[in-house]
């Protein structure tokens, strides 16, 4: 039997999402704050000789030893039971500097808000902001840097914006002559290669590349493609340096020790991410504001189309002001859904998305951004402009999958360059 761990989540929480469906009224808010909240995990027996890049510090110490370093890190970055700044300190490596993401180092930003510079805390290093001011680390931030090294767990996914970071670091890195060390993680999702190539009219801050909606790539293979496919700002090249996973392939499921971010807090929330992330460009909420976020959906509009409700709350360093904040919202409750048919699928699905459309009795509302800051533009999201009229239309699923072919299927070709796993 699959075994649910609970890392600081309240036993409550836990119960709730794992039992029957019921309103998360008394569950939205929880005593602690969530940037103490670990993963809660479903946890299926992964083999013992598994190691990520950043574990096998035997391959890359003497490429650090005597060097001044520049880490692009956030709560992911762990070697055992630390983070991997605080385990390179202790064997003498110098960290000049690190960088930090979207929801910065210490991962206590909500999704979206600025992250300033600073200087870290507990080791007194100054963090650089890559989601403030500036994304790109300027010629001054690696004046005084040798290497750098890019350490954060990705979870596969054109949307998610780690793989931006990336992309600025490698530019700024290949412009200032600086080699790059990548320690690679598994990816949650390595399953899945789905969804449309993203049309260039909708690059965004959440889409850069022509890549489906899931890309099936890990972070280091992601970064041969950007260096191959000339992809990189004036097609200029970066040296990298990967550190392999050790014993890993692309069907493997693995389980993330630590949450990525704020609003992927359980496991079931990572692989349902690549198609509920979707409802971000709908009039409907998706679990932000509870504890469920990307594993519950509705609005206070689908009352008695559906039975399941909860009640989104403000929650510090999750989601301050969510959509329809303080309202009881029906919808879907996916929480128990067995991931197991999305990856024997290998599909993003859409389905959702379209029943949920069907029932709503405000179908002009369904993707109006005009209604909330707090929404995102599907087209955006999707990566192609014909999505929201073929929902609209009525179309079946397998109608708009067929429209993105033959896209999808030469992007599966060309990704076969890259890989450095089966």
């Amino acid at each position: 039997m699959k075994k649910y761990i609970s890392f600081a989540l309240t036993s409550l929480i836990a119960l709730s999402a794992c039992g029957q469906p019921k309103p998360l009224e008394q569950e939205a808010l929880g005593k602690k704050s969530p940037e103490n909240r670990k993963l809660m995990i479903r946890t299926p027996k992964l083999p013992s000789t598994l190691k990520t890049g950043a574990e096998q510090t035997e391959k890359y110490l003497p490429l650090l030893k005597g060097k001044r370093v520049g880490m692009v890190v956030n709560p992911t970055s762990v070697i055992g039971e630390q983070t991997s700044v605080d385990s390179l300190l202790k064997r003498g490596i110098k960290i000049q500097k690190i960088f930090g993401p979207e929801h910065g180092f210490r991962g206590n930003a909500s999704a979206g808000v600025t992250v300033n510079d600073d200087v870290d805390t507990k080791t007194g290093i100054k963090a650089i902001s890559l989601y403030g001011k500036h994304s790109t680390p300027t010629a001054e931030d690696l004046a005084d840097v040798d290497v750098m090294v890019f350490d954060i767990q990705d979870v596969g996914v054109r949307f998610y914006t780690y793989i931006n970071t990336l992309q600025h670091v490698m530019e700024a890195c290949a412009v200032n002559n600086k080699p790059l060390l990548i320690l690679d993680r598994p990816n949650p999702n390595g399953y899945l290669i789905d969804g449309p190539i993203l049309d260039p009219k909708f690059k965004s801050g959440i889409g850069v590349q022509p890549i489906p909606i899931a890309h099936g790539l890990t972070v280091g293979e992601y970064a041969q493609m950007l260096n191959g496919e000339g992809w990189l700002k004036d097609k200029v090249k970066c040296k990298i340096t990967i550190i392999k996973n050790a014993n890993y392939n692309h069907d493997m499921e693995y389980v993330l020790p630590v949450k990525p971010s704020p609003n992927l807090n359980t496991q079931q929330a990572i692989l349902l991410y690549p198609s509920t992330c979707l409802f971000e460009g709908t009039y409907l909420n998706h679990g932000r504001g509870t504890m469920f976020p990307f594993t519950i959906v509705g609005a206070p509009y689908l009352k008695g189309k559906f039975d399941f409700s909860f009640t989104p709350k403000s929650i510090k360093g999750m989601s301050e002001t969510p959509l329809f904040q303080d309202q009881v919202c029906y919808g879907l409750d996916l929480r128990n859904y067995d991931t197991a048919e999305l990856i024997k699928s290998k599909q993003v699905n859409i389905s959702w998305l379209i029943e949920l459309y069907k029932a709503s009795p405000r179908k002009e509302d369904f993707f109006n951004t005009k209604l909330s800051k707090e929404m995102g533009t599907i087209e955006r999201l999707v990566g192609v402009g014909d999505f929201r009229q073929q929902v609209i239309d009525g179309k079946s699923e397998a109608e708009i999958r067929a429209s993105w072919e033959p896209g999808l299927s030469a992007y599966k070709t060309m990704r076969k360059k890259y890989l450095l796993y089966n």
